[in-house]
């Protein structure tokens, strides 16, 4: 399978049936949950497989949140990408979450910027926003080290969050070779 986008150390592509297992759970792990409201978990594999199958994103808006791949090993770390937001005023959406023994690495920092090229470069994308509940420190620090800003706090989906953007520019990451 290919990568969309490629970092030192991430190979980024569209989800795939076979992620089903990894991505349950990480639906099943407390510590990725923590933050995230209004998300139900998937009671077993077939469910979530079901789930990635319908995912609508990639051909309703031409893109989506990718699945991340440690390209060392292959192994299925987590997610990250753009998301189209109908619900939030059209915006789009800086998305992630790995496995907890990922944290602490700037995998998603890493991911995070080169979402941000992708949107910029190739979707031609004008602004990009990035959520996070007010109490999610690290994931906020994430955002800032992608370059976003605070802008504002607003309701989303009934939670409290707040709200970072960035306007079209130049987001470097270190890709290595591709």
């Amino acid at each position: 399978m290919s990568y969309i986008v490629e970092t030192k150390r991430l190979g980024m592509r569209p989800y795939h049936p076979d992620d089903a297992e990894p991505f349950l759970a990480m639906y099943n792990d407390p510590a990725v949950m923590r933050y995230l409201t209004g998300e139900t978990t998937p009671s077993s594999v077939e469910e979530m497989r079901q789930r990635i199958v319908d995912y609508p994103d990639y051909k309703k808006h031409g893109f989506g949140r990718w699945s991340c791949i440690l390209k060392e090993t292959g192994q299925f770390i987590g997610f990250s990408g753009l998301k189209f937001l109908e619900d939030f005023h059209g915006e789009v959406d800086l998305g992630y979450r790995f496995f907890p023994k990922f944290w602490g690495q700037g995998i998603a920092t890493e991911s995070g910027i080169a979402s941000l090229q992708y949107g910029f470069e190739v979707l031609k994308l004008k602004r990009i926003i990035g959520m996070a509940i007010p109490e999610n420190k690290a994931s906020i620090r994430v955002l800032e080290k992608c370059g976003m800003s605070f802008e504002k706090n607003d309701d989303y989906d009934g939670t409290d969050v707040v709200v970072y953007a960035i306007e079209n520019q130049k987001c470097s990451v270190d890709r290595g070779p591709a």
